[in-house]
């Protein structure tokens, strides 16, 4: 970049930082073009486009930092105010971004977050007229609503996930005196998580699927195969990356990670990080919609042309994806998985002995299986 001053069209987007904490730097992600640029922080829409296009769009987004602490934001001043109006805009505004020196450094990558490009400290923030979402307003000046009512009342009007997440950053839900700035990394999954726990209590409540299925999506040289077992509500979710991939740059072989809850759900943080938040509230919200509850199963091959990590969106959007096509319908789980072994690369046993999941489903006996032989008898 050419100049400390910046001037253009912010999506709206916004980004708090964890280094530091509680201590952060907080700021908007302005791009130096006049135009619509909504779409350059609405994942919603991204999927099926390229790599390419999604590190163009967002390259261009240079992050303005100020320093501040998550719990005294109210007052530290302009620059925190501007940002967190504009985190709660409903379309495009028009930006002044004033820096301390010429933005630098190279674009941002994290599998949590979506890239964004060079970032300096902030000099000053000028917005032009700002409109907010009407239902993020309401929460907003609802002082005595706690967070997580706002973030689950949000979602039921329809609200984008990636709006609730930026409000949420900012520290826009909350009893007055508990708002803080949540890092953006952390918002993300707080939110993906605390949606997704209200669709599995709903969830539990609905009959059992009656036959095997597996739902399929492919994206940016991600490869997943969703299969759903009938049986009381349980959930796994599995990754395998190949060599040269984001999180396995260097190795001979496919590393695998995975995580798993049962019907009464976890109380520690998964493994494989936000991942497995957003592949849960996806599943669940197809569930919820037939009124079913099953044991489900994501399994993601991360293959060759996935070189860089575009965000945890992927994967949520993925899932979404598979949800919304016709699943494949099987009478049993051997099917199943013959099927699903077909789709990979990696040989099925791999993913079996990795499992929690498919363990207990192939090897671990009900009582019923019992009550069928007496039957039978």
């Amino acid at each position: 970049m050419s100049s400390e001053d910046i001037a253009g069209a912010s999506p709206p987007s916004v980004f708090i930082g964890r280094i530091g904490y509680p201590n952060v730097y907080a700021g908007p992600l302005v791009p130096p073009v006049h135009e619509d640029t909504s779409l350059y922080d609405l994942p919603e829409l991204w999927f099926g486009r390229s790599m390419d296009e999604i590190v163009s769009f967002r390259s261009m987004l240079i992050r303005g930092k100020h320093r501040v602490h998550v719990r005294r934001f109210e007052k530290a001043g302009k620059i925190i105010d501007k940002t967190r109006e504009l985190a709660l805009a409903v379309k495009p505004v028009d930006v002044e971004l004033l820096l301390t020196k010429k933005p630098h450094g190279s674009i941002f990558l994290d599998d949590e977050v979506q890239p964004f490009g060079p970032s300096a400290p902030i000099r000053d923030l000028l917005l032009s007229n700002t409109r907010w979402d009407q239902n993020v307003e309401k929460a907003y000046n609802d002082t005595d609503l706690k967070a997580v009512p706002a973030v689950l009342e949000l979602y039921d009007e329809g609200v984008s996930v990636t709006k609730i997440q930026r409000a949420f950053s900012v520290g826009a839900f909350g009893l007055e005196d508990n708002r803080r700035l949540v890092p953006t990394r952390w918002s993300i999954t707080a939110v993906d998580d605390i949606v997704s726990k209200n669709l599995m209590a709903q969830v539990k409540q609905f009959p059992e699927i009656n036959e095997y299925r597996v739902y399929e999506s492919r994206y940016l040289d991600n490869v997943f195969e969703i299969l759903m077992i009938p049986s009381a509500w349980s959930y796994e979710a599995m990754e395998a990356w190949y060599p040269g991939t984001v999180w396995n740059p260097k190795g001979s072989g496919a590393v695998m990670y995975s995580d798993w809850e049962g019907y009464d759900g976890r109380t520690t943080y998964a493994e494989i990080g936000g991942c497995y938040y957003a592949a849960r509230l996806a599943v669940c919200d197809q569930l919820v919609k037939e009124r079913r509850q099953a044991t489900v199963i994501v399994l993601r091959e991360a293959r060759p042309g996935y070189i860089m990590p575009v965000g945890v969106w992927q994967v949520r959007e993925n899932v979404r994806n598979a949800m919304r096509q016709k699943p494949y319908i099987f009478n049993t789980l051997e099917l199943a998985l013959k099927w699903i072994a077909a789709r990979f690369q990696i040989p099925l046993e791999q993913w079996i002995r990795r499992s929690e999941l498919l363990k207990s489903a192939l090897f671990q006996k009900k009582i019923t299986d019992f009550f069928g032989r007496q039957s039978t008898a």
